[in-house]
C-alpha cells in the first residue's frame, strides 16, 4: 500500500487531522518501508515517528509527524519533522538533529494524495476553501556516493516551525519553489541549508525576466513534460527530490493526472503557470 488517495472528516467525534495523522501511520506501516519508533494519542498534539530502511533495506532514516492546533484560533495543523535518531526520552521536538516545518490541515475534511517508498513520504491535503498543502519529509537522491553524502534529508513543509498558521492564510508557500525556510536540506556538516530549486531558479524556464513578464514552458500537443525538482545553490547541485517533479501550468488544471502515476497539484490557492508539481503515486 504505497500510497492512498481519498479523505477524512470529523465523523465519530474524532478531528480530521487526528485521523490524517493515523492514515500516515497505517500507509507508512502497510508498505512495509517504515517502522513505528513512537505513536502517542493520549495527548493533545499527537505524536508519530518512524525510522524507514531505504532503498538498500539496512538504512535508518527517522521522520516523524505531530498535531498542534488551537480551536480559538481556528487552526487545526499538523507539523513534519527530519531526525538524525532517536531517543525514547526525548520529546518529539528535541530528537537528535531536529527540524520542523507546520502544514495547515483542517478539523472537518481532508481530501490527501499520500505516496510512501523506502525513503521518503509525500503528500499533498485539499483543505478549507479549498486550499492544496503539501509536505516531503525523507531522503532525496543525491548526486553523491553514500560516502560522500550519507544522509541526504529534506524536511519540507507549508511553514517555518510549527507557526501557529491558518490555511486561510494568503502567504504561505509549498516548499518546492525553494530558497525558503520551509525547505530544509541537512548537509555534512549537520547544518540544514535552504537550497534553491531548478526550475524555479532559471528565469527562461520557471522565472520572471524583467521585462515581458512570467516565462514558462507549456505543453506540446496537449502532452506535458515533468522536469525534477533540482536541489541547488550558487555554486553546487545537491541532487533531486524523488518523485515530486516540476509541472507546467499552461492549460493544466488541480487533479490532472499524467498517466496513472503522476497527480496534477497547485500551490495553495495560486494557479499561474509556475504554480503546480506533479506528485508520483508509487505503486
Amino acid at each position: 500500500m504505497p500510497h492512498a488517495i481519498g479523505f477524512v472528516d470529523n465523523s465519530g467525534g474524532t478531528l480530521a487531522h487526528y485521523k490524517m495523522l493515523d492514515k500516515i501511520r497505517e500507509v507508512a506501516v502497510a508498505s512495509g518501508f517504515w517502522t513505528v519508533m513512537r505513536y502517542d494519542t493520549s495527548i493533545a498534539n499527537r505524536e508519530l515517528i518512524l525510522k524507514g530502511q531505504g532503498y538498500s533495506g539496512t538504512e535508518e532514516i527517522y521522520v516523524g509527524v505531530r498535531t498542534y492546533q488551537d480551536a480559538s484560533a481556528d487552526y487545526y495543523n499538523i507539523c513534519v519533522a527530519t531526525f538524525t535518531g532517536y531517543v525514547p526520552s526525548n520529546t518529539f521536538d528535541t530528537q537528535p538533529g531536529v527540524r520542523l516545518s507546520g502544514v495547515p490541515a483542517h478539523n472537518q475534511r481532508i481530501d490527501y494524495w499520500l505516496t510512501v517508498n523506502p525513503q521518503r513520504i509525500a503528500c499533498c491535503m485539499k483543505v478549507g476553501t479549498p486550499v492544496y498543502e503539501h509536505f516531503y519529509i525523507g531522503k532525496f537522491f543525491p548526486y553523491a556516493r553514500p560516502s560522500q553524502y550519507p544522509y541526504p534529508i529534506i524536511c519540507g513543509g507549508m511553514l517555518n516551525g510549527a507557526a501557529t498558521t491558518r490555511f486561510s492564510d494568503t502567504s504561505h508557500s509549498m516548499p518546492y519553489k525553494g530558497n525558503r525556510d520551509n525547505l530544509a536540506m541537512r548537509f555534512n556538516t549537520g547544518v540544514y541549508l535552504r537550497p534553491e530549486t531548478w526550475p524555479w531558479n532559471n528565469t527562461y524556464i520557471a522565472g520572471r525576466d524583467g521585462s515581458s513578464g512570467e516565462t514558462q514552458l507549456r505543453d506540446t500537443n496537449e502532452n506535458y513534460f515533468l522536469l525534477p525538482i533540482n536541489l541547488a545553490d550558487t555554486s553546487n547541485i545537491y541532487g533531486e527530490l524523488d518523485g515530486v517533479c516540476y509541472i507546467s501550468g499552461f492549460n493544466n488544471v488541480v487533479e490532472n493526472t499524467c498517466g496513472e502515476e503522476w497527480v496534477v497539484l497547485q500551490d495553495v490557492s495560486r494557479t499561474g503557470f509556475t504554480d503546480f508539481i506533479a506528485l508520483k503515486m508509487d505503486a
